[in-house]
């Protein structure tokens, strides 16, 4: 692992500070960030690789090309997958903050934005043109598209239990009567769980559980053959059409 690039602050500096960043490098397969929080938004974005963060009862997938935006004081962990470029933005807090994490599409020229405020390590109000530019920051971020890669966990201990099984190894269709006696829970009982918490049938719940798994292969440029296969498809078509209806677009866009 690299180390971060921080600026060297002062206690009156960091009055005046609107936007801290830092720059993060993880090598070598899988690496993890337990949970832990920070005072400000921080707003993650990832330039190679493909990130999992994961905050309360939810987990965001991250692949290269976009970024989460992590609410302050939100308890995270973060699990690293193959060789990552991280890039942070650490935003004063506001109190009209929206208190949930998000997954955003990074338009070009926000990329450039995050990656001129690395360069420049933060920004200063009392310096006009850094005032400025931390206002552009803030309105690209705000008008940033919002993307589905995110996946709700059921709160329900049983239900919870069924979802890390799956999650451990997204590819292996195991049918939801397995599941149910395995984890001595009624098969209706686990459907319930699944709708009421999550949102979702447990079957279609599962089927995005398997298709944001196979988002790590394409984040490794891997072709979308391979993607399918490691989420289960025998059918390379079958998981581009349920690809498209799960995230809106193709594998090969994202």
């Amino acid at each position: 692992m690299s180390q971060p690039r921080q600026p060297v602050l002062t206690v009156e500096q960091e009055d005046y500070l609107l936007i801290r960043s830092a720059a993060l490098g993880f090598c070598g397969g899988e690496f993890r960030l337990l949970e832990h929080e920070h005072d400000w938004p921080q707003l993650l974005y990832a330039i190679t690789g493909a990130m999992t963060v994961c905050a309360g009862n939810t987990s965001w997938l991250i692949p290269a090309g976009k970024a989460v935006l992590i609410p302050q004081n939100c308890r995270h962990s973060i699990r690293m997958w193959g060789n990552v470029s991280m890039r942070t933005l650490y935003l004063r807090p506001v109190s009209d903050a929206d208190p949930v994490c998000r997954v955003l599409n990074v338009a070009p020229l926000l990329r450039e934005l995050i990656l001129r405020v690395i360069e420049m390590a933060a920004l200063d109000s009392r310096v006009p043109e850094q005032a400025r530019l931390a206002a552009v920051v803030l309105d690209e971020i705000a008008r940033a598209e919002v993307s589905p890669l995110l996946l709700p966990l059921p709160a329900d201990a049983r239900g919870a239990a069924v979802a890390q099984e799956i999650l451990a190894a997204p590819g292996e269709m195991e049918a939801l009567d397995a599941l149910a006696k395995r984890h001595a829970v009624g098969r209706r009982t686990l459907e319930r769980i699944f709708r009421g918490e999550t949102g979702m049938s447990f079957g279609l719940w599962q089927q995005k559980a398997r298709l944001l798994y196979s988002v790590r292969a394409l984040a490794e440029s891997r072709p979308v053959t391979e993607a399918a296969f490691d989420a289960g498809y025998s059918s390379v078509s079958a998981y581009i059409a349920a690809f498209k209806r799960t995230f809106g677009c193709t594998p090969g866009r994202l």
